[in-house]
């Protein structure tokens, strides 16, 4: 039987991503057994992180399993072994893989030749568990996440790409607002449209968050970006300070997956003030991820 991969989000049945997302609301509210005793986790990195790895860790800890954490430089993928062999070495020892790369092509080679589950950690492409973990911390917030409509403010960029997959799947509206040289995925658009999302793209900020619900963004420069300062003039307009949560739906919530810069795409007043979540967005990456682990080796 083919292991159960969690990719990215336009893979699986809406149904699936719902039991997965249910799970997690489950496990934080009342807990759970070593569900995953005597089972081990590698955790592969080739981009640095903090919540990543310490939310699957510790997640991973309290399911009774065990970790073993490799960058770039404790493994011979930095030394030019395929990714593909490292998948079938892998496998041979533990019982699910997470990686966090930047080309998606290397994340589907090692889902190809793994025969354990592989987990999406993050690509230059996606990042499904964030995007889980942001519609977890709305639903508590605010119940249930169909209808609710979720502005975007900033780049297009991986992060982005996971909402505008998960509109289709979760049935919540999402406006863009970015700017012209920094779209949105515009195959990601096009297939969440085909399935009857709702997918707005504008380069007026105020215009997305009008009446928005939840008021989403990112760091205006991430890892492996070099033009930061042409990215700082482009995404200037697009900071979400208190002008911008005005046009808002008064209860709106903010959220950002951090690490943050304040001053750039957030003011301090909006990521520390009351309408941030952002504290129990990054805690909700452990129950989410803790779900999704339980997922693949049910």
């Amino acid at each position: 039987m083919s292991p159960k991969h969690f990719l990215d989000l336009d893979a699986f049945e809406p149904s699936t991503l719902r039991t997965v997302l249910d799970m997690a609301h489950d496990f934080k509210k009342n807990g759970h057994g070593p569900l995953l005793a005597g089972k081990s986790l590698a955790m592969v990195f080739e981009k640095p992180s903090t919540r990543t790895r310490v939310s699957f860790q510790v997640g991973m800890t309290q399911l009774g399993g065990s970790v073993l954490v490799l960058s770039d430089r404790d493994t011979q993928l930095g030394r030019g072994e395929s990714v593909a062999d490292t998948a079938r070495v892998l496998s041979r020892f533990v019982d699910i893989i997470m990686l966090r790369t930047d080309a998606p092509a290397k994340l589907q080679e090692m889902a190809e030749f793994a025969t354990v589950p592989v987990i999406n950690g993050l690509t230059d492409a996606t990042h499904p568990c964030q995007i889980m973990a942001d519609i977890l911390t709305i639903e508590e917030h605010r119940g249930p996440i169909a209808g609710k409509v979720i502005a975007w403010s900033g780049d297009g960029n991986n992060v982005a790409t996971s909402f505008i997959q998960g509109a289709a799947q979760f049935g919540y509206e999402i406006r863009l607002a970015c700017p012209t040289a920094l779209p949105p995925n515009a195959a990601a658009i096009a297939w969440a449209q085909a399935r009857g999302a709702k997918v707005i793209v504008t380069t007026d900020a105020t215009l997305a968050v009008r009446g928005a619900d939840a008021v989403v963004t990112d760091t205006w420069v991430s890892m492996g970006d070099k033009d930061a300062a042409a990215r700082h003039a482009l995404l200037e307009p697009y900071r979400v300070d208190e002008a911008l949560m005005r046009h808002a739906n008064s209860n709106a919530l903010f959220l950002h997956c951090l690490p943050a810069h304040r001053g750039e795409e957030v003011t301090a007043e909006v990521i520390d003030g009351p309408q941030s979540v952002v504290w129990d967005e990054a805690e909700n990456r452990m129950h989410v991820q803790k779900a999704i682990m339980a997922w693949c080796l049910a």
